[in-house]
């Protein structure tokens, strides 16, 4: 079977579908994870902070599929279908989506609980975190390919794009990660 290859705006919006799909099982998990820690089922508990980890992976990987175009076809195509007349909105960002809503305040409420985890979930932890960590760099290092390490976001214009990324993965490794246990830098 052959035809035309998916145009650039199909690509990135299919892989973002993909995306949101895996944020919306992440956030299942995590709230399973809690509700399993809560009543003391510490084995399955650990199983959900995995299955956590893997849908943050594939997330990472939709992330990546998502901008497998040029950077010329990012800056004629894509930029462009997030600014307006495209969208309503002039600081337009998956930050406004629901599911990136839901899922930082089920980190906020998760983050108690990754203080006090029982050691024994230690390891399912380090794999959630490392999996996060994972996911920032893939959008960050999009984010440079495409825009640069210079250039504005499209939400907040008078700040590095790149910069402003980082600054999202730290304010949510301090969710995940408290404590700072699960850096490499901290072992």
């Amino acid at each position: 079977m052959s035809g035309a290859p998916p145009s650039p705006y199909a690509i990135w919006r299919e892989f973002h579908w993909a995306f949101f799909l895996n944020v919306q099982g992440l956030i299942v998990a995590l709230r399973r994870f809690r509700l399993l820690l809560e009543r003391g089922s510490r084995a399955a508990a650990a199983e959900e902070l995995t299955a956590a980890a893997t849908l943050l992976t594939a997330s990472a990987a939709s992330m990546e599929l998502a901008a497998s175009f040029t950077k010329d076809d990012y800056e004629n195509s894509i930029r462009q279908s997030m600014m307006q007349p495209s969208v309503e909105s002039d600081d337009f960002s998956g930050l406004m989506s629901w599911e990136h809503a839901v899922l930082v305040g089920v980190w906020r409420d998760l983050r108690p609980v990754f203080e006090q985890l029982p050691e024994e979930l230690a390891d399912a932890h380090g794999g959630f975190v490392a999996a996060y960590r994972h996911l920032a760099q893939s959008h960050t290092g999009i984010c440079a390919r495409f825009v640069g390490s210079e250039a504005g976001s499209l939400r907040y214009d008078d700040r590095h794009a790149v910069e402003t990324l980082r600054r999202f993965e730290r304010g949510r490794l301090s969710l995940i990660d408290p404590a700072g246990k699960r850096c490499p830098f901290h072992s």
